[in-house]
C-alpha cells in the first residue's frame, strides 16, 4: 500500500475540476452581486442584515450544487 493507490492523473483532474468549480461559483456570485439593487457586503456586514445573509447563503449553496452536478 502506498502511492500506487494515488494516481497522478486523477489528482490533477480533481484539482482542475475543483478550480473550475470555484471559478464558476465566483463568476456567478459576482453576477448576482451586480444584479442586486443594493450592496450585498454593506447590507450583510455593516447593517447586520441576517435575512439577506441567509438568502445569499442559500443562493450560494444552490449554485454550488448545480456546479457540482454539472461537473460530476
Amino acid at each position: 500500500m502506498g502511492f500506487e493507490l494515488i494516481k497522478p492523473g486523477i489528482v490533477v483532474t480533481s484539482l482542475v475540476f475543483a478550480l473550475m468549480g470555484v471559478a464558476i461559483f465566483w463568476l456567478c456570485f459576482l453576477i448576482i452581486d451586480k444584479i442586486t439593487p443594493y450592496d450585498l457586503w454593506g447590507e450583510i456586514v455593516e447593517k447586520q442584515n441576517v435575512a439577506l445573509a441567509l438568502v445569499v447563503a442559500a443562493m450560494s449553496l444552490g449554485i454550488c450544487v448545480i456546479i457540482a452536478a454539472a461537473i460530476h
